[in-house]
Parts: structure tokens; C-alpha cells; sequence
């Protein structure tokens, strides 16, 4: 079991390999597929994000209400391919790290290794044991979408596993 950091350092990225197992500390995001669209809408106007995603990790989850003494309610892993259209738009921005459940396209594989990114995996159907992970829920942008709005979560011990690597060895495919 490797432990990692948010965000990222260059030196633990490469030294994530697929298949590894990691328990993740630290700051990362939240974005669903409507956050995505308005962050890519953003992207090909030539605007700037709400938030800045060089080194960052996006969390694919929108989270349910928060139980008392949780920061978050249960908060198990979107589907990634609903966010692949947007991914390599972020992925050129800087973004290193993208955590959800399932498989991505090649495009997102070839723009994560073009740009020295990983994609971790949380396991769908863990959603209450990950929320135990998560100590602080802070609102960033777009509250208006309700549980889709971006949020910054601090993490401690998520349990995770990375599918893809920076060098585009995949889980899903060996």
C-alpha cells in the first residue's frame, strides 16, 4: 500500500504503476458532468476556470448531505467515461490526477500520457466507507447544482487504486 499526497508531486505520479493500491491524504476537488461542461464552455471561450486544476485532482462524486459528525454524506465514485468529452481540455491545463470508477476512452489515455497524468480508481459501492475519509466539505463555485457543485475535500487515508497509469498501462486491460 503506497501512501500519496494532494496534491501530487511529479516524483510520486511516476512512481504510481497500475494496479497499485494507495491511501490518499490531502486537498483535491469535486466536479460532476455539469460542472465539467461549464469548466470546458469556460475552456473554449478562452475564459479562466473558477479554480486553478494545474497539479490538482478532480473527484468524480457528488456527495449525499452530510450525516451529524461527517463532513460529507456518502460519496461513492461517478462513471468516468460521462466526463471523458471534457477530461483532455482540463488534462492540458495541468490536471494530474482524475478519480471516479470505470474505464476511460483512448483519448483521455493518450492526453494523460502526454501530460503526465494518472487516473485512480474508489470503489463503487464503498460510498459510506469513503465519506469516513473525508474531513472537511468546503462549497468552491456553481452551488447552484446543488450536489454537482465543486467542492474542495480534505482527505485523509482515501482508499484508492490506480487503473491507468502515467504511462498508460491500464487495469481494465491486461
Amino acid at each position: 500500500m503506497k501512501k500519496i499526497t494532494f496534491p501530487i508531486t511529479n516524483e510520486q505520479l511516476k512512481d504510481l504503476k497500475s494496479g497499485d493500491r494507495v491511501l490518499a491524504t490531502g486537498y483535491l476537488y469535486t466536479a460532476r458532468d455539469a460542472a465539467h461542461k461549464r469548466m470546458y464552455e469556460l475552456i473554449q471561450n478562452g475564459e479562466d476556470l473558477p479554480i486553478d486544476i494545474n497539479g490538482q485532482t478532480i473527484y468524480y462524486v457528488g456527495a449525499a448531505p452530510a450525516k451529524p459528525g461527517y463532513a460529507v454524506g456518502p460519496c461513492g465514485p461517478t462513471s468516468s467515461y460521462r466526463m471523458d468529452k471534457y477530461a483532455p481540455s482540463l488534462l492540458d491545463l495541468g490536471l494530474k490526477v482524475m478519480i471516479g470508477k470505470g474505464m476511460r476512452n483512448d483519448e483521455v489515455i493518450a492526453s494523460m500520457v502526454k501530460n503526465g497524468a494518472v487516473y485512480l480508481v474508489a470503489i463503487g459501492g464503498a460510498a459510506a466507507l469513503i465519506a469516513k475519509s473525508i474531513k472537511k466539505s468546503e462549497l468552491i463555485c456553481y452551488k447552484d447544482l446543488g450536489t454537482e457543485a465543486i467542492y474542495r475535500y480534505e482527505v485523509e487515508d482515501m482508499p484508492l487504486i490506480v487503473a491507468i497509469d502515467s504511462e498508460g498501462n491500464n487495469v481494465y486491460v491486461r
